[in-house]
């Protein structure tokens, strides 16, 4: 029983309905890791012991009778952007330090549905802005695989909990690479979903026609059991696609490695900061999927340099929007004792929001002004349609698209990179949200400091299966996902 954080998705549905061991002895195993390994890795704003406890019980008790779901009794964590009844949101930011949530967001409802069982909140870049989860008011959260590094953001809680076995499964989101780049930084596995695949309702938006929650696992496979619960069509949003849903775990090897057409853009493999170490694993890993019968298409994706400033207008714009929501009167924070309702606003909000959302809130506001919307916003707007017919035409010709997810490796903690430095950080995630595409993070090995490294493998519309098919594949023949952290082989 020492060892269940070990166990698969899988082995913990069959353990459990074998009844090898119960919900709640599996739940009180990860509370205790949590107790005792957390402190180091700092990736829970809150957990929720007392209710995991009782949603274990009620997990063993539908085990028992028969009627059970696969996951039931499985427990996971929420990145703190999803609304939790009864249990503090915060999205990271001092504007919603004493938000308890009246209600649950759907990812949240349908995974109570199911049986799983909510271990607790972790830790993000406030409002999702950041690729370190330093931008925290609740502080940084450590990379398991070295503490003085960044897991990656902005679901850096979710991607450093499941990397240190503090939980098996976590929600992410992703608007500009949020599960994909953490991933890559802790050697997970994460998918980012087709936009609509996955209900935003209760998710705290950051930016509406780019974010999309998804499951952040070890592998494919367990990330697959995370997507039959949480992928579908949900009324309460209104970008829920109504389309049916794959069953992801059956589908796991449906797609044909061998023929399968990878295309690989030049212009990626020539970016300036693309690190040696990162773009050799890469490569390495492209050649097994060749030797798994693949076949590597050379294509070009001619629209690369826009994807940084198309990105930074459209996202930014839509957060100024957003955010504004969050003014001391309606929602969030209020300063104390403002002298006139002027003095309110302006001092709720440069007191709520960090700097990093203050900039992007600055940015968005000059882009959508009088004068500037036409130049920037709807200039961005058009890049973006161009952008998605870039890669469109290369799925003419190709099945899939390959990147590295990043082009480092984790940062240490406190390497105060400038904006522009991060915002360059993402160019290789940043365009499959402008186009709506899905794309998923693949651990294919690590650098010359033992950091991971991160294959993309980005899907046209609706390829979710296809994607986790070929990376099951590729872990079935590689052992990169199942590599632990230090930190993550110690006992509670």
């Amino acid at each position: 029983m020492t060892d269940l954080h070990r166990l698969s998705i899988r082995e913990l549905s069959e353990g459990l309905k074998q009844a090898q061991f119960s919900s709640r002895e599996l739940t009180e195993h990860y509370l205790k890791r949590i107790a005792k390994i957390d402190p180091k890795v700092k990736s829970y704003v809150t957990v929720t012991a007392e209710q995991a406890l009782a949603e274990a019980d009620a997990a063993d008790a539908a085990l028992k009778s028969g009627n059970a779901h696969a996951l039931a009794g499985i427990p996971l964590a929420h990145k703190d952007i999803f609304c939790t009844q009864g249990i503090k949101t915060t999205a990271g930011s001092k504007m919603l330090d004493n938000f308890i949530s009246p209600y649950d967001a759907t990812v949240v409802a349908k995974a109570k549905a199911a049986g799983l069982v909510t271990l607790g909140k972790v830790n993000m870049d406030e409002f999702a802005m950041g690729s370190t989860s330093e931008n925290s008011y609740i502080g940084a959260t450590s990379n398991p695989w070295a503490l003085d590094h960044v897991p990656g953001g902005s679901s850096g809680g979710s991607a450093a909990a499941v990397a240190a076995d503090l939980a098996p499964i976590a929600t992410g989101t992703d608007t500009g690479g949020s599960i994909r780049q953490p991933a890559s930084f802790c050697g997970l596995t994460g998918l980012k979903p087709t936009y609509g695949r996955v209900s935003r309702f209760g998710m705290i938006a950051y930016a509406s026609s780019l974010d999309q929650g998804g499951p952040m696992a070890r592998s494919a496979e367990d990330c697959a059991y995370l997507m039959n619960v949480i992928a579908g069509h949900d009324a309460k949003d209104s970008t829920s696609i109504n389309k049916e849903v794959d069953d992801y775990v059956a589908n796991l090897n449906g797609t044909a490695v061998k023929g399968l057409r990878i295309g690989i853009p030049k212009q990626y493999f020539n970016v300036a900061g693309l690190d040696e170490d990162v773009k050799a694993r890469v490569e390495e890993s492209l050649k097994k999927l060749e030797d798994m019968g693949a076949i590597l298409v050379e294509i070009d994706l001619n629209m690369t340099e826009a994807y940084v400033p198309t990105y930074y207008l459209i996202a930014p714009a839509e957060a100024s929007s957003n955010l504004s929501r969050f003014d001391g009167v309606r929602y969030g924070y209020r300063c104390e004792n403002p002298v006139d309702l002027m003095d309110l606003y302006k001092r709720s909000r440069s007191e709520g929001f960090g700097a990093e959302v203050q900039r992007r809130i600055l940015i968005g506001t000059y882009a959508l002004s009088a004068g500037y919307y036409d130049a920037y916003y709807v200039k961005a707007q058009k890049v973006r349609r161009l952008i998605q017919q870039d890669f469109l035409k290369a799925f003419e010709n190709v099945d899939v698209i390959a990147a590295p997810s990043a082009p480092t490796t984790a940062y240490k903690i406190g390497a105060n990179l400038s904006p522009t430095e991060m915002y360059l950080g993402d160019i290789y995630t940043l365009a499959v949200n402008l186009a709506g595409l899905p794309a998923i993070n693949a651990p294919v090995g690590f650098d010359k400091d033992s950091l991971p490294v991160g294959l993309q493998l980005i899907g046209n519309y609706w390829s979710e299966s296809q994607l986790l098919s070929i990376v099951h594949q590729y872990q079935q023949n590689t052992d990169w996902h199942s590599k632990r952290a230090a930190i993550a082989e110690e006992n509670a």
